[in-house]
């Protein structure tokens, strides 16, 4: 073993409980790995329904909810070692829908007092009964879990729990382990719970460097999502010379991250991401007169439970600030951001045109006739083997041949392709949300396997320009109007002349 593993190595990981914030006598609930001590046990459904009525506590009445006894704490911890002594799967999918199906809104009280607020208006009481109708009304639609959850949070490591919980709900919800209205109901109410309980003003930006615990090193390695870390000597390198690395922590959850920005500190706005993750950055002090663009490359969630939650945007306006601070001659930030789904969403066009029109008419009839030659093969079959597979990029021609049709298509992919009016592809969504511009696409940017096979080796650059983010953020937020620069709108122009969906 090299010294550099011997010196990572000889450090335990230390996984013990996460803290509560300070002041809180809290009963401690013992804390597993994230996702939870998975028990042997097949739990009876006696049993589970027994725990339920003891751990989640009755609404009381609305004249004395001020004045309700809390439930006690060792109520909710039970659940909690309950819940984490279940098998992953079935039992714990059992337990979260009885759960969310037989302790959430008393629908018998939503109606009638739904009936009052109606009828203080059309009697036009005054504003006072009809704004105490409002509140009661309110105060029933909240489901009983709901206070379940509360208590939760007010448990040393109960904030962890609900996030590990989260998980297996967003897991559940979409392997359709779980399911149904009820269940999509609870998990939306908790997602708002921990909204609120992640706000900015409870997390802290932490850097990240070589000098940072062994733990926080492997956990952050272990997370990165987009451009997976290969050793810890390609680690030292992310968090070294040039480069940058920050994540969240919450001040109940110290020194774990939440979600973690990679930035790479350039002389220009990087078209490769091979430049940054691949090669080695000189082993020298910086030179600040050579920096002045930041390259904001990968963004990760680490924990599942936290889907949803607002912390990226947070984390990428705290690390401006951050090296405008630090690095005041940066004037340019800017992404190198993956394009997950194009290929998928390629191949498919490529499948239902040959399916409906028998014919495909992405490509110009000149570029088809060289792929066809090419491929040996004038359907469509061979192309989306070979786009399947990524074996297209071995043959230097077919690359040359593919490079501007695939450009413009992969342009019209970001920028004409829709879900609900908003960019199809998330990744762009989330950056245009934030009012950046979809400045550049860029052929053979990421030309790894996995690069290949999710967007056929290109990436695109979201640039921020700081004094339009506001305006350009509302004006896609409120009128779905995509800022894109004269690269990508020639391209998108391209596309609408030359192909057809």
């Amino acid at each position: 073993m090299s010294r550099l593993g011997r010196r990572l190595s000889s450090r335990p990981l230390l996984l013990g409980p996460w803290a509560a914030p300070r002041g809180l006598r809290r009963v401690s609930v013992a804390a597993g790995p994230l996702r939870g001590a998975e028990g042997s046990s097949t739990p009876s459904v006696a049993g589970m329904e027994e725990l339920l009525n003891r751990s989640v506590p009755p609404l009381p009445p609305y004249e004395t909810k001020e004045k309700a006894p809390p439930p006690a704490e060792l109520r909710s911890a039970e659940f909690v070692r309950y819940y984490r002594a279940l098998r992953a799967g079935p039992p714990r999918a059992e337990l979260l829908t009885r759960l969310a199906r037989d302790f959430g809104v008393d629908h018998g009280r939503v109606a009638e007092f739904s009936a009052k607020v109606l009828q203080a208006r059309e009697q036009q009481r005054e504003v006072g009964a009809l704004l105490q109708a409002e509140d009661r009304l309110r105060y029933y639609l909240s489901p009983r879990y709901r206070g379940l959850f509360q208590h939760l949070g007010r448990l040393e490591g109960g904030l962890r729990f609900l996030v590990e919980l989260r998980g297996d709900l967003v897991e559940g919800l979409a392997t359709k382990a779980v399911d149904g209205p009820h269940v999509k109901e609870m998990n939306g109410v908790l997602k708002n719970m921990l909204s609120e309980w992640f706000s900015t003003g409870f997390l802290n930006l932490e850097r990240v460097t070589w000098q940072s615990p062994c733990e926080v090193l492997q956990k952050i390695s272990d997370s990165e999502a987009v451009h997976p870390v290969r050793n810890w000597l390609d680690m030292k390198r992310r968090v070294g010379s040039y480069r940058r690395c920050y994540f969240f922590s919450h001040c109940a959850i110290p020194g774990e991250p939440l979600i973690v920005l990679h930035v790479a500190l350039t002389s220009d706005i990087s078209s490769s991401i091979q430049a940054i993750v691949k090669e080695v950055p000189p082993l020298e002090t910086e030179d600040v007169d050579k920096i002045t663009t930041a390259i904001f490359y990968s963004i990760s969630l680490t924990q599942q439970g936290l889907q949803g939650v607002e912390l990226g945007t947070y984390l990428i306006k705290r690390v401006v600030k951050e090296l405008q601070k630090e690095l005041p001659q940066i004037k340019a930030f800017s992404t190198l951001s993956p394009i997950p789904g194009f290929t998928k969403w390629l191949v498919g066009v490529l499948s239902s045109q040959t399916k409906d029109l028998e014919r495909n008419e992405l490509f110009t009839e000149s570029e088809w006739q060289e792929i066809s030659e090419i491929t040996g093969d004038s359907t469509t079959e061979t192309l989306k083997k070979l786009l399947n597979n990524n074996e297209w990029v071995r043959s230097e021609k077919l690359v040359q041949v593919l490079h501007s049709p695939l450009m413009r298509l992969c342009a019209w992919y970001l920028y004409g392709e829709k879900h609900r009016g908003y960019a199809l592809n998330p990744v762009a969504n989330f950056h245009l949300q934030n009012g950046s511009v979809m400045w550049r696409i860029n052929w053979m940017a990421d030309t790894s396997p996995r690069g290949i096979a999710a967007a056929c080796g290109m990436m695109v650059n979201y640039r921020y320009f700081l004094e339009d983010t506001a305006s350009n953020s509302a004006a896609y937020l409120g009128t779905k109007q995509i800022k894109a620069s004269e690269q990508v709108l020639s391209l998108v122009s391209q596309f609408q002349q030359n192909s057809k969906l």
